[in-house]
C-alpha cells in the first residue's frame, strides 16, 4: 500500500497534507533517488506549475530540496501538464516534475513526476522514492560548487511548446472563430497565443487567473459556461480545459457539449481516413459509451478497453501500439506525438477534422449516439467487494438483464477502489427503466455479499 504516491502522483490540501516540507523532503528523496540511478551524475529536473496560489510556495520547497543534494533545475513557469512531459524529452531531463491537481478546486494541489521520456514513473522509482522519504534516508546536504543550480528557461519552453502545438496544424484555420476555456489554469497562456498566431479569430474566458478561481466555474469540468459563451459570441466551436490542460470537452457551434467519447470518434475517422490509425483501432475505457461503441462498428474501426484512468489508458496503448485514446472526460491521448493527454494539441486535431471534413461540428458529433447511463451504488463489506464474480445468483441476474436490453445496452460492475461500495451501471436507450433495473441489481448485490 502507497502511503504517499497515488495514481496520478502526489496530491493533498496545500497546507494540510502538502506542506512546504513535505514538498522539501520529496524534492531530497526524488533527487537521492535519481542521483544513484545516474551514477552519481547531478540530475537535470523540468519543473512547471499551474495557476494555484500554492503553487510558488511548493516549487520553491521542492527545488530547494532537488538543489540541495546536487540536482539542477530548468525551470519552464505556468504550463501545461503535457508541456513538461514534452519538454523533459527536448531538453533531455532525467525527470519532469508539475505542481497542480489538475481539475480540483484552488486548496488541492499536487507533485507528479515524469520519466526521461515523458512517462509517469515507474512503480518502482515511485517505490524508492517512498522509502527514502519514509527512512529519510536521502543523500547528505552538498557544499561548495556541486550545490545545484537552477536555470529559468521559461520564454524559451514557451515558445518550443507553442511551435510544436503549431506545427501540428497543416491546414487553414484563419476563417474560424474559435471560443477557449483556459479554466484560469495552465493553459490561459499558450492556448489563446497558439490559435492567435495560427491565424483564428479567438474569444476567451477563464484566462485571468488569480490563484484561487482555477476550475472555478469554468473549464471542462464546467462546460456549460462555454456553452453559453459560443453562442453568445457566434463561434464555430469552443474549447474548454481543465486547470492543468491535460483535458479537451469541446462544444459545437449550436452550444452542445461534445465530450470525450465522441472527440474521440471524430479524430479516429480523421486518422483512419488518412490511413495513420496504427492497427485500426481506439483505445478507450470501460465506462466509454455504448454509443461510441456502434459508432466505431459502423465505422469499422476497432475499440480496445482499458480500465477507467488514464493510466491505465496509456499501458494499453503501449502495449497493443495503439496512437489513440482516452476517456469520457476528455483525456485524449496522441501517442505518436505525446505520451500523456493533451488538451491543446488534441484541440488542434479536433479542429483539424472538422476543417478535412467539411462539415459542421455538431454533424460530426452528431454520428454518435450518447446512450443514457445510470450508475447505482450498492453498499457492501469491505471484504466481500470483489465476490459478486463468484456468486452465480448476481452472474445470473446481469446475462437476464442483459438479454432484456437485447444488443442495445450493456451491464458493468466495478468495486470502489477507496469505498464499501460496488458500482452498478447500466446503460441502454430507456433510462427510467434503466435506473429501475439497476436498483434492483445494486439490491441483490447488498443482500448477497453483506450476508
Amino acid at each position: 500500500m502507497r502511503k504517499y504516491f497515488g495514481t496520478d502522483g502526489v496530491r493533498g490540501i496545500a497546507g494540510e497534507e502538502l506542506t512546504a516540507e513535505f514538498a522539501f523532503a520529496l524534492g531530497k528523496a526524488g533527487a537521492t533517488v535519481l542521483m544513484n540511478r545516474t551514477s552519481g551524475r547531478m540530475p537535470l529536473f523540468i519543473i512547471g506549475k499551474d495557476t494555484r496560489v500554492s503553487c510558488d510556495m511548493l516549487e520553491t520547497a521542492l527545488v530547494s530540496g532537488i538543489l540541495s543534494v546536487g540536482g539542477n533545475v530548468f525551470k519552464v513557469g505556468v504550463l501545461p501538464t503535457p508541456a513538461v512531459a514534452y519538454l523533459s524529452r527536448v531538453y533531455g531531463a532525467d525527470a519532469g516534475i508539475v505542481i497542480s491537481a489538475s481539475h480540483n478546486p484552488y486548496e488541492y494541489n499536487g507533485i507528479k513526476f515524469f520519466n526521461k521520456d515523458g512517462y509517469k514513473l515507474d512503480d518502482e522509482i515511485e517505490a524508492s522514492i517512498e522509502k527514502v522519504l519514509t527512512k529519510k534516508s536521502y543523500d547528505a546536504n552538498v557544499v561548495g560548487a556541486v550545490i545545484g543550480r537552477i536555470t529559468h528557461i521559461e520564454e524559451e519552453a514557451f515558445d518550443r511548446y507553442s511551435k510544436f502545438l503549431q506545427e501540428s496544424l497543416d491546414i487553414n484555420i484563419s476563417d474560424m472563430k474559435i471560443a477557449l476555456d483556459c479554466s484560469n489554469g495552465a493553459a490561459f497562456q499558450i492556448a489563446p497565443h497558439v490559435y492567435r498566431a495560427l491565424g483564428a479569430e479567438v474569444s476567451v474566458i477563464g484566462a485571468n487567473p488569480n490563484g484561487i478561481n482555477i476550475n472555478d466555474g469554468v473549464g471542462s469540468t464546467h462546460p456549460e459556461t462555454l456553452c453559453n459563451f459560443v453562442k453568445q459570441v457566434g463561434a464555430d466551436i469552443g474549447l474548454a480545459y481543465d486547470g492543468d490542460s491535460d483535458r479537451l470537452i469541446a462544444v459545437d457551434e449550436t452550444g452542445e457539449i461534445i465530450n470525450g467519447d465522441r472527440i474521440m470518434y471524430i479524430c479516429a475517422q480523421m486518422l483512419k481516413e488518412e490511413g495513420t490509425l496504427a492497427h485500426n483501432t481506439l483505445t478507450a475505457t470501460v465506462m466509454s459509451n455504448l454509443g461510441l461503441r456502434l459508432a466505431l462498428e459502423e465505422a469499422d474501426i476497432l475499440m480496445q478497453t482499458a480500465d477507467v484512468g488514464d493510466r491505465y489508458v496509456l499501458e494499453l496503448m503501449q502495449q497493443t501500439g495503439s496512437v489513440l485514446g482516452g476517456e469520457q472526460s476528455g483525456h485524449i491521448i496522441f501517442l505518436d506525438k505525446n505520451t500523456t493527454g493533451d488538451g491543446v494539441y488534441a484541440s488542434l486535431q479536433l479542429i483539424r477534422a472538422i476543417k478535412k471534413s467539411g462539415k459542421k461540428a455538431s454533424e460530426l458529433k452528431n454520428k454518435v449516439k450518447i446512450y443514457p447511463q445510470v450508475l447505482v451504488n450498492a453498499k457492501v463489506k469491505t471484504k466481500n467487494k470483489h465476490k459478486y464474480e463468484e456468486d452465480r445468483e448476481i452472474w445470473g441476474k446481469i446475462i437476464d438483464l442483459e438479454k432484456e436490453m437485447e444488443g442495445r445496452g450493456r451491464v458493468l460492475i466495478r468495486p470502489s477502489g477507496t469505498e464499501p461500495l460496488v458500482r452498478v451501471m447500466l446503460e441502454g436507450e430507456d433510462e427510467e427503466k434503466l435506473g429501475a433495473m439497476a436498483t434492483e441489481l445494486a439490491t441483490l448485490i447488498e443482500k448477497k455479499l453483506n450476508a
